[in-house]
């Protein structure tokens, strides 16, 4: 059967409507027959929408596939690249080969041209090195090699040893200015975190007992250490710089510390605002509640103590006229009062025992001489720089690494420019049982002395 024309231009739903109208029209009323047609024709619209969704569905998902699998591909494809090559970043990493600046012929330094430059002896910086090194290795990447610890030790020194520009001392060991300060940092803070406890501590036991000993000899008994301070120079910081101005007229943060026979420190105490005054801050220090906090008041072992007269006399520090008068700590008579020759004596013993600490203060400057000028460390970081020296210190006294004469010259500050601060005397000292113990130093200390 051939279709007319007409029907050639009807659509789906009409030609449906068309085919199916001569069978309804048999029988059945011409409005049933419409009915049926619409019916139909919402029916196969219906279908033909979930059609068109169901395939917008399937090319998302097929789309989201291909995105999945790609991102994959080009992650495995890099972490293979990785494994089989670095990375290079000509445009950012900035070459810096060694060429012939310091560190390049370090390594070709005899012993003392070594020591000259960092201010340690080559086998102390070996045992530095390896009491450091792992904490001090950073791993190694895709971007660059990291700075070997030996190099990274070496331009800390050199920044202590003399505080100098970034800039000079990036150039001296080729690398950045950025990363001088960033390893001056570290390194530093290391050194306080692995070796401060270790090598500066109060003695005791035997420690205890030598020290006594040794400065007995020197005709002060019963003394565990010296305690002293000094001033270090900073840069005005941001927040109250008035407070960090001392007596001399510049900024400063104080270093309070305690010295054995031998020049090493047995505690150190850094961070105080140059205006602060001794008692003040050996007060806040851990020195002054680990003594005041003890039932006894006394700062060492009361079995170590000595009888004369029936007063009983610890074992103690020994100060300047700055510090508080305690049973725990022995300062000289003031010289404003008329003193008896027993008195004159005592102090003068005092005052020769405690050129030991003049002595550390003296080594620990002229060796690490960033502690003689104005840093732009930042004002949170000076007490780990200044702890960070007073440990080096101690090693090299204890390892034998000896002071060198040349590194006194010019330790004395020009005029009144960085000047030490004059003594501030402490005279709030009440009639007390330290009063009574210094007494009977004073006119027993013969007797004393023989025990």
């Amino acid at each position: 059967m051939e279709r007319s024309p007409e029907e050639d231009d009807l659509g789906p739903e009409e030609t449906a409507a068309a085919l199916l109208a001569p069978v309804l029209i048999l029988g059945s009323p011409p409005e049933l027959g419409l009915q049926v047609c619409e019916f139909f024709r919402l029916q196969v619209t219906v279908l033909r929408r979930r059609r068109q969704r169901e395939m917008l569905e399937r090319e998302r998902r097929r789309r989201q596939y291909l995105r999945r699998r790609r991102a994959f591909l080009l992650s495995s494809l890099a972490a293979a690249l990785s494994l089989l090559s670095s990375t290079s970043r000509p445009i950012w990493v900035r070459d810096r080969s060694r060429g012939q600046n310091l560190w390049a012929t370090a390594e070709a330094f005899d012993d003392e041209e070594f020591k000259a430059q960092f201010r340690v002896s080559r086998s102390t910086f070996d045992y530095l090195l390896e009491l450091i090194g792992r904490a001090i290795k950073r791993r190694k990447t895709n971007y660059r090699v990291p700075i070997e610890p030996r190099r990274r030790l070496a331009i800390t020194l050199w920044w202590l040893a003399r505080s100098g520009e970034y800039r000079s001392i990036a150039d001296m060991f080729g690398v950045g200015i950025a990363t001088v300060c960033n390893i001056v940092r570290q390194v530093a803070t290391t050194i306080v975190e692995r070796l401060f406890h270790r090598f500066v501590s109060l003695p005791s036991g035997q420690r205890l007992d030598d020290t006594i000993q040794a400065f007995k000899d020197r005709c002060y008994p019963q003394c565990a250490g010296v305690i002293g301070g000094i001033h270090v120079p900073i840069a005005a910081p941001r927040e109250n710089p008035d407070h960090y101005i001392n007596r001399s007229g510049w900024h400063s943060v104080i270093l309070q510390a305690v010295v054995d026979h031998n020049a090493c420190f047995t505690d150190v105490y850094a961070g105080w605002p140059g205006s602060s005054s001794s008692a003040t801050v050996l007060s806040s220090s851990d020195l002054y509640l680990k003594a005041e906090d003890r039932p006894d008041g006394y700062l060492f072992p009361r079995e170590r103590s000595i009888l004369s007269d029936g007063v009983e006399i610890p074992v103690h520090l020994i100060g300047d006229a700055s510090f508080p008068l305690k049973p725990w700590l022995m300062k000289g008579y003031s010289k404003e009062q008329q003193l008896s020759p027993e008195q004159r004596r005592f102090s003068f013993t005092l005052f020769s025992a405690r050129s030991a600490v003049d002595t550390a203060f003296t080594r620990l400057r002229g060796r690490w001489r960033c502690l003689l000028k104005k840093s732009d460390v930042n004002i949170s970081m000076v007490p780990r720089v200044v702890a960070a020296c007073c440990v080096l210190h101690n090693i090299c006294e204890l390892r034998g690494d000896g002071f060198l004469p040349e590194w006194n010259v010019d330790m004395a500050p020009s005029e009144n420019y960085l000047r030490q601060p004059d003594m501030e005397p402490y005279n709030a000292d009440t009639y007390c049982t330290a009063e009574v113990i210094r007494d009977t130093l004073t006119y027993n200390l013969l007797t004393i002395l023989q025990y």
